[in-house]
């Protein structure tokens, strides 16, 4: 079963993303800042965390840097309403799976579950 987390102060945010990801069949769980994400990967083992663009205590792009320096082997999506140029030179390194739009859909979820289920392989646990 694949676990994601999704970083937002706001579940309504990710109401359609996490909609189609639970179609099929990903379990979600939430934080609602980055700082509380950050501490909830010490203890539970996710193998993908969504973040929003802004997640009150910092972006979701400052939240990825955080997020490589304690774990940089957790996949990762971020909510972004920048151009894909943008988005590409200010994510450049961060290893990030996938830039979401800033309300992200059911069909978003879909996708952003096949680009996993890619990297992660049919048992879900290869990296």
């Amino acid at each position: 079963m694949t676990r994601l987390l999704f970083v937002t102060p706001n579940q309504a945010n990710f109401a359609d993303l996490s909609a189609g990801i639970e179609k099929q069949g990903g379990t979600i769980l939430w934080a609602a800042s980055g700082d509380q994400a950050l501490k909830a990967i010490v203890t539970q083992t996710v193998d993908l965390i969504v973040a929003d663009e802004s997640l009150g205590d910092m972006t979701g792009l400052e939240f990825v840097e955080r997020l490589v320096a304690v774990n940089p082997m957790v996949n990762s999506a971020v909510a972004s309403s920048l151009s894909k140029e943008a988005y590409h030179r200010a994510s450049e390194g961060l290893g990030i799976l996938m830039q979401l739009p800033p309300s992200p859909d059911r069909a978003d979820g879909e996708r952003l579950m096949e680009h996993l289920s890619q990297i992660l392989g049919p048992t879900g646990n290869e990296r």
